[in-house]
């Protein structure tokens, strides 16, 4: 986030929160013409990743509800928010076979023609 854009945006907007992530949220301080309500957006603690918004702010974000639901663990079976894992190592690989092994021949493999044969 450019220097630039975090001043302006304490003129234009007004903060409402922080979440676990460091990520910072704002509220326009106008409703916006055409848009009919105040514009609701985030400031990335780093990477601008929207997978690193937890659920509790996404609805917030998207106006399903008027402020942010409370940040906490409600039930046993819920799991931590994640960013999205893929492309790293912690990505879901199913176990169909090792990672790095042929895929199996199929009858429907596809053999390029040559010219001549």
């Amino acid at each position: 986030m450019s220097f630039l854009q975090r001043l302006t945006t304490g003129f234009s907007a007004s903060k409402i929160g922080t979440d676990r992530f460091g990520n910072s949220y704002y509220e326009s301080k106008k409703t916006w013409l055409g848009y009919g309500r105040k514009r609701r957006f985030v400031l990335y603690a780093g990477e601008a990743d929207p997978t690193m918004v937890p659920p509790e702010w996404h609805c917030w974000l998207h106006h399903v509800t008027d402020a942010p639901l409370p940040e906490q663990k409600r039930y046993a079976w819920q799991q931590e928010h994640r960013p999205n894992q893929t492309g790293t190592k912690l990505a879901y690989r199913p176990d169909i076979r090792p990672a790095n092994a042929p895929r199996p021949a199929t009858a429907g493999d596809y053999e390029a023609w040559t010219p001549g044969s």
